[in-house]
């Protein structure tokens, strides 16, 4: 069962982004990405800067420039794209601190944290055997 919660919404978006620029295989600008995001052009700087810095897109500067994809999809991993945004809404559980001397307090913290630990692993191996290309044939055999 899914439950709504609140998370950093970048992950996907990110995600959406990255496979339609590779499936164009041009350069795209800022505000190009950002019309197709519905948000502002120094959004879409700062979301993916650290795919910039993760060796995941490039930027040319002057009339023409914007982001292009340098790798394929099928050696780009969910992993890779987690990684570089940060690891954006990871923490989920967190803990509690109004009663620092409380063994059931820490008792809860402990229990979270493991639970927490264990799902952020199964996740992260999810992420890392998962490429943009079986995303992006997903979407070509659904449409």
């Amino acid at each position: 069962m899914r439950q709504n919660v609140n998370r950093d919404g970048r992950f996907p978006r990110v995600l959406h982004v990255l496979i339609h620029m590779a499936l164009r295989d041009r350069v795209m600008s800022s505000a190009e990405i950002a019309q197709m995001l519905t948000t502002n052009p120094v959004v879409v700087r700062r979301m993916l800067a650290g795919l910039r810095d993760g060796g995941l897109v490039e930027t040319s500067k002057g009339p023409g420039g914007g982001w292009r994809v340098v790798k394929s999809l099928d050696a780009m991993t969910l992993r890779d794209v987690f990684d570089a945004l940060d690891r954006p809404g990871i923490n989920v559980g967190g803990a509690a601190h109004d009663h620092p001397g409380c063994p059931v307090e820490a008792a809860v913290n402990v229990a979270l944290a493991d639970v927490d630990d264990a799902v952020t692993e199964m996740m992260l191996n999810r992420y890392a055997a998962t490429t943009l290309a079986d995303i992006a044939n997903a979407a070509k055999t659904a449409s």
